[in-house]
């Protein structure tokens, strides 16, 4: 490939559904074989086409002209020259010739190249394991490999799939052959016998007749002009001359000899052959058949084939470019029509002429580059080199496009006027036909056989319809350049496509239908009530005319039988509820089912606040006492929206609504996006309760209340993806206290401490105040009875404001500061020391709010290393005071495990934990 090669991937075709299921037995054959094989990916697609045969067969073979083709870098191997050729078999006397079968099939592609022949189907892919058919560099690849395996080989000569043998004994010839044969039957290469042939003492090889003699012209080289019947008329007297005038600079006083056929071509003179004539006609075949205008073929000089057709010839000239730019024929072709052929378009007719001319010098062309002219400017388009095959052309067309596929070529227009040599061959052609050039009958009308409306009855149809009697002529005779017609120009517009066959104009595989049959064809085509994509498929493998889809939307729409079961339309555009201004507006209700439960959910339109009920009756009474007391807490909404529920729709529900001035709003049966506030929320209520239960799992189980309490907690107090506010704003004007709230900081809290750290007061205020601080030597008031009114005690922690909790002998107590004391030596330290002298003032001394549970403090462990460290003591048991070091130290009794009473344990007390 070229270094900037680009992948190209083409979509499938459609294939016909008359051709279908020939199309995949190929694909079967083919993939049987091991020819192809299925592949799920691909950079490289190229489509197929679908040709179909006489016996009913099909060929398929990728269209590489749109792919591979533009992009290769083709093989430079030389092909071989006549001289080299003709050089190795001098002195021959004995000649066999082999044409290997497939040719370029043999060959097996290495994997980096199988990618590139990648063929995209109606089944999907399928990869080439073998060199195709119509790729432009197999010719060079081909002839590369077999001159390396009959390398060596004497008295052999090969050009592509035809090999040579020649020897001037029978015996030297009989062991070359086996020598070849042995050789091909090594690498695995197989011959076609019917092509073959064995000992001959003649064959004709590259265009030319060899013999022991040498070299000689064949005779179909000249036959075109040696048998060209004489002219009836002055259109092909017109013809001839110009034939000679084309190569006159080859031909001496041409004027004089043709003198009296000139004299023909006068308006006043009356057509008649004489003898003059007659002699003058042979003298000019003479002339042009001289070896002064034949020039042998060269394999080095340029090539051209110009081909044309008359409406009852065809003819094809061969020639080369010489080096001083003359052109100098090498062989004519020509023969008539046959019946069937007249009645082709007369595009199918030029095409018809190169197909012709192509096979005829297939010898001369096959493997080389040349240029092909036309006088058929349609045809560059169809036919041409880098053309993808139409799809919609006649099947002919598509055949005849395959075929040009194995050759490389240019295809070149050429005005009429200057066409005359394949001209003159058209209109004087050999009556005689050519087996080679014979077109197998293709049965375009074997599927409408079977139909009530036959081909007989569209022949007629096509005949008696003024429109379609109009497009047949200008399909056979060529159609005008411009059209002022606006009924035309359905048919003009695809006029390259157009063909005519027994009598019937057809666009591809699809017969017009005249204007009288087309209701017939239409209630055949919906027989079986099809839909309308359905009956458009089977319309495009048979029939058409213009207007043919709209006819058959409007069939099916009218269709009783369609409209009554017909699909449920498409989903109409979503048009959203008017969004409420006010909080409480409008409410939207709907029951939730979960686990045989049953919930009433309520959902505020505006703010989105949801409300969940537990409902053990789902009857009109129970949601009337529902909503009561809803409303009573909010206030009476504007508007109620349900679905048609019986407790809903019920005559108690609506006269309840009524009295209390609520529109209520049904909305419409089996709809439920109608509803879809309602719909959407209890569907979230369904999941949050799944979610809860999947994640209990192994934990006790909760309430079903308190499972939907968590949930409505939540919901409110998260922003919702409408709004981008929580519903708790909108509706209750504030945000919802959770556990997500502690970790926020706390304003008045920060206030607090700086106030705290701001006011100094003297410790004598303090004891007047009566505020104590961790470690504090107190006296706490005895409420167990006895003589002591008061008893010693040590301040762990400052609760609150006005609770302290202490250690009272070998316990802990919360006391409150009316029942606590200062001790009296401790009081007299303080009153004589120097108010907060050792004081950190920069700590935080302001009373912790939070409640601590009793069984959160942490008692000193007897096998602690540091005994007394939640009580503040030292490894001996002193009591450090927070305050100057010079404070007074008390032993502090040893700590032991506090004596607990059963009787007054007191439980935590229960929380709603969320």
């Amino acid at each position: 490939m070229q270094p900037n090669a680009q992948p190209v991937f083409c979509k499938a075709r459609p294939v016909p559904y008359s051709l279908k299921e020939a199309v995949e037995k190929e694909l079967d054959r083919l993939e049987k074989e091991g020819i192809v094989s299925k592949v799920d990916h691909s950079k490289w697609g190229a489509p197929i086409v679908v040709v179909p045969k006489a016996d009913k067969s099909i060929r398929i073979c990728g269209d590489y002209k749109v792919t591979i083709n533009n992009q290769l870098e083709v093989e430079t191997y030389p092909l071989p020259n006549t001289e080299d050729l003709f050089a190795t078999l001098a002195g021959g006397k004995w000649f066999s010739k082999l044409d290997l079968s497939h040719a370029y099939q043999q060959l097996r592609l290495d994997k980096d190249s199988e990618e590139y022949l990648t063929i995209n189907t109606h089944r999907g892919l399928y990869r080439y394991h073998r060199l195709s058919y119509g790729v432009a560099s197999a010719p060079s690849i081909f002839q590369s490999v077999m001159d390396q395996v009959l390398q060596g080989q004497e008295g052999v000569t090969c050009f592509l799939d035809d090999i040579l043998i020649t020897a001037d004994t029978k015996a030297l010839h009989l062991k070359r052959l086996d020598a070849v044969l042995s050789s091909l039957a090594r690498y695995g290469l197989r011959a076609k016998l019917a092509k073959c042939s064995f000992l001959q003492s003649s064959v004709e090889y590259l265009g030319h007749r060899i013999d022991q003699e040498g070299l000689h012209p064949t005779q179909h080289k000249v036959e075109a002009i040696v048998n060209a019947p004489k002219p009836t008329n002055v259109s092909e007297l017109r013809a001839y001359l110009g034939l000679l005038n084309y190569y006159g600079r080859f031909l001496r006083n041409l004027s004089s000899v043709l003198q009296p056929l000139h004299t023909l071509l006068k308006k006043e003179e009356k057509w008649s052959w004489t003898p003059a004539c007659e002699e003058a006609f042979k003298k000019g075949k003479e002339m042009l058949l001289s070896s002064t205008v034949l020039v042998h073929y060269d394999t080095e000089k340029p090539l051209r084939l110009a081909c044309d057709a008359s409406p009852y010839g065809v003819g094809a000239v061969i020639s080369h470019l010489m080096d001083n730019g003359d052109e100098r024929p090498v062989a004519f072709a020509s023969r008539t029509l046959t019946e069937a052929e007249r009645k082709y378009a007369q595009i199918e007719k030029e095409a018809l002429a190169i197909i012709y001319g192509v096979k005829k010098f297939h010898k001369y062309l096959y493997g080389r580059k040349f240029t092909l002219i036309t006088d058929h400017k349609p045809l560059l388009a169809i036919l041409g080199p880098k053309s993808a095959v139409p799809t919609l052309a006649a099947l002919r067309m598509q055949r005849w496009a395959l075929i040009l596929m194995a050759y490389s070529y240019e295809l070149e227009y050429k005005k009429s006027s200057d066409h005359l040599n394949a001209d003159a061959m058209s209109r004087l052609p050999v009556t005689e036909l050519d087996s080679t050039a014979q077109e197998s009958n293709v049965f375009y009308f074997s599927h409408v056989e079977d139909l009530p409306v036959t081909a007989q009855d569209i022949k007629v149809g096509t005949s008696r319809d003024p429109l379609l009697s109009k497009v047949w002529s200008f399909t056979m005779n060529g159609w005008p350049n411009y059209l002022n017609d606006e009924s035309l120009k359905p048919y003009f517009v695809r006029r390259h496509e157009l063909s005519a066959d027994q009598g019937c104009v057809l666009w591809g595989l699809r017969v017009i239908v005249p204007q009288m049959h087309r209701p017939q064809i239409l209630k055949d085509l919906h027989h079986e009530h099809p839909g309308i994509c359905k009956m458009k498929a089977l319309a495009c493998s048979y029939v058409w005319w213009p207007g043919l889809d709209g006819e058959i939307e409007d069939l099916v729409q009218n269709c009783a039988v369609c409209q009554a079961v017909q699909k449920v339309p498409a989903v109409a555009p979503l048009h959203p509820w008017r969004w409420p201004v006010r909080v409480w507006q409008r409410i939207h209700l709907d029951f939730a089912e979960k686990d045989r439960q049953y919930y009433l959910v309520i959902v505020d339109s505006h703010s989105k606040w949801l409300e969940v009920f537990h409902m053990t009756s789902t009857t009109s009474s129970r949601n009337i006492e529902v909503l009561r007391n809803l409303f009573a807490a909010y206030g009476l909404p504007e508007e109620v929206v349900s679905d048609n529920g019986p407790q809903f729709a019920s005559a108690e529900f609506k006269q309840f609504l009524d009295k209390n001035g609520v529109k209520q709003t049904l909305v419409p049966p089996y709809h439920s996006a109608s509803n879809g506030a309602a719909e959407r929320s209890v569907q979230i209520l369904k999941r949050a309760l799944v979610k809860q239960v999947l994640d209990a799992r192994g934990h006790p189980r909760i309430s079903l209340q308190h499972r939907l309490s968590n949930f409505l907690l939540m919901y409110r107090a998260t922003p919702h993806a409408v709004t981008g506010r929580s519903p708790a704003e909108l509706f209750i004007k504030r945000e919802l206290r959770t556990r997500f709230s502690l970790l926020r900081p706390d304003l008045s809290r920060t206030i607090e401490h700086q106030q705290a750290k701001q006011k100094l007061y003297h410790d004598k205020d303090r004891l007047k105040l009566r505020e104590f601080q961790e470690n504090d030597q107190v006296r706490v008031k005895n409420f167990r009875g006895g003589d002591e009114k008061w008893t010693a005690a040590t301040v762990i922690k400052r609760l609150g404001p006005v609770t302290y909790r202490v250690w009272e002998g070998n316990r802990q107590r919360s006391v409150h500061v009316d029942h606590m004391l200062w001790r009296r030596g401790e009081l007299k330290e303080l009153e004589s020391s120097t108010p907060f002298e050792g004081r950190d003032l920069t700590s935080d001394a302001s009373p912790e709010p939070d409640l601590v549970e009793a069984s959160e403090l942490k008692l000193p462990d007897s096998d602690s290393s540091e005994k007394g460290i939640c009580l503040g003591l030292t490894l001996s048991g002193n009591v450090t005071s927070p305050l100057s070091s010079h404070r007074s130290t008390a032993v502090v009794p040893p700590v032991v495990q506090p004596r607990r009473n059963p009787e007054r344990l007191r439980k935590a007390p229960k929380r709603l934990d969320l």
